[in-house]
């Protein structure tokens, strides 16, 4: 299937120029009416993670807004393993520009924040330019348009962090209603939207509900970006929703027997073994009925050579290290976990550091002030599955299955 995405000029060619962009789609529809209809009719998913139905957002925000609603466009992406959205926004800026324009217009938004992750420097510039040429041009948007930076966290780019970033300058989740859709950017009613959702928007409002549903192999309609790793051929592909976790693997270069376990979804993600890896289709609907979830849009190959426990001891120091320090279950919890993996994988833990560990697993999630160590709980349960036997040769018998240091661990999992 062609892309639609990153449809148009090739992608080694730099942004695509506003000429190119409506030389290609047009000009940006008028689209004060009806657009939230055919977005819900389309079953667009969010691309933020969350894969929340993008209709029912905009439709509680419009009805809330009064007239004065807010849009905040996540460019964020925080998530170490994700490359899409900066792809996206420095390659295609001008369609993530429309699609903010078009939610703007349908929820009564009087005002756009761009949140762009502070090291993306690339995408910053693209969107800058493309703001420039729009305001020398019959394009100029109608609502004002700020670009903000975001910060280099991990948190950051949750809906709420982003949010009080924006208004008070402090990138942490707020833990407590309101939510951002009752009360976000200077106080108003506020869509907080991926970069990605937006700019399936702008295809939508050209070609309609139906043309976007036309793709999709399974419950979820539509075409996705995914950031591949472990791959001869890695990065940001665009991708049928429903593909085969093994269409990807050949599509990307990856050879099926050397490959031990995948890591889908990113570092709030689950390792899942190859043999039951390979089968999956990249759907976020039947990923969720498997208790899985595509999140980012991460799909990370680890081969058998590397160590499972050692790539776990990764991400979970990564992500203590980046807990937003508000509250016990996330500072002391998370911490005391991703201590007692890191032991177990430099083979130093005992049966007892083990049994401790899987009952901090346990009681960590759902006990903190957001959903981060909700996340890191997530990952090391996936981990103890999918990495059982690893986890046993560490502990009983101090040895790794690689016959490595644990130092070589997981190159396509690292920060």
């Amino acid at each position: 299937m062609e892309g639609r995405l990153l449809a148009g000029r090739p992608l080694d060619e730099g942004p695509e120029p506003l000429s190119e962009h409506l030389a290609r789609l047009g000009p940006l529809p008028d689209r004060h009416h009806g657009l939230i209809n055919e977005v819900t009719a389309s079953g667009l998913l969010g691309r933020g993670g969350a894969a929340f139905p993008a209709g029912t957002k905009w439709h509680t925000v419009a009805q809330r807004a009064a007239g004065d609603a807010r849009v905040l466009v996540n460019g964020a992406e925080g998530e170490p393993l994700s490359a899409k959205d900066r792809t996206l926004m420095a390659l295609r800026p001008h369609l993530v520009l429309d699609g903010a324009l078009l939610a703007a217009n349908a929820v009564a938004a009087r005002g756009i924040v761009i949140y762009v992750g502070e090291r993306h420097h690339a995408a910053r510039n693209a969107l800058q330019v493309a703001l420039r040429e729009r305001h020398l041009s019959r394009a100029r948007p109608r609502v004002p348009i700020r670009l903000v930076a975001a910060p280099n966290a991990y948190v950051a780019g949750e809906e709420s962090a982003a949010v009080h970033h924006v208004n008070a300058g402090d990138a942490r989740p707020t833990s407590v209603p309101p939510r951002p859709f009752e009360r976000g950017v200077d106080g108003r009613p506020t869509l907080v939207q991926n970069v990605e959702t937006l700019a399936h928007v702008a295809l939508i409002a050209r070609l309609g509900q139906a043309w976007y549903r036309s793709a999709g192999r399974a419950r979820a309609p539509g075409t996705a970006l995914v950031t591949v790793h472990g791959a001869s051929r890695p990065g940001v592909r665009e991708i049928e929703y429903g593909t085969r976790v093994r269409e990807l693997a050949a599509l990307t270069g990856v050879e099926q027997s050397s490959v031990g376990a995948v890591l889908v979804g990113g570092y709030f993600g689950s390792f899942v073994a190859a043999e039951r890896a390979f089968g999956l289709a990249l759907d976020p609907i039947e990923l969720r009925q498997s208790d899985l979830a595509l999140g980012s849009g991460v799909v990370a190959f680890l081969e058998q050579s590397d160590c499972g426990v050692a790539a776990t001891a990764s991400i979970l120091e990564y992500l203590a290290a980046q807990s937003a320090a508000q509250c016990g279950p996330c500072v002391f919890g998370l911490r005391a976990i991703a201590d007692t993996v890191a032991g177990v994988a430099q083979r130093r833990a005992t049966a007892a550091d083990f049994e401790r560990l899987t009952r901090w697993q346990m009681q960590l999630a759902g006990r903190g002030a957001c959903h981060h160590p909700d996340g890191a709980a997530n990952l090391l349960a996936s981990a103890f599955a999918a990495f059982a036997d690893d986890f046993a040769l560490h502990v009983n018998h101090r040895r790794c299955v690689t016959g490595r240091s644990s130092a070589s661990a997981a190159s396509a999992v690292a920060a």
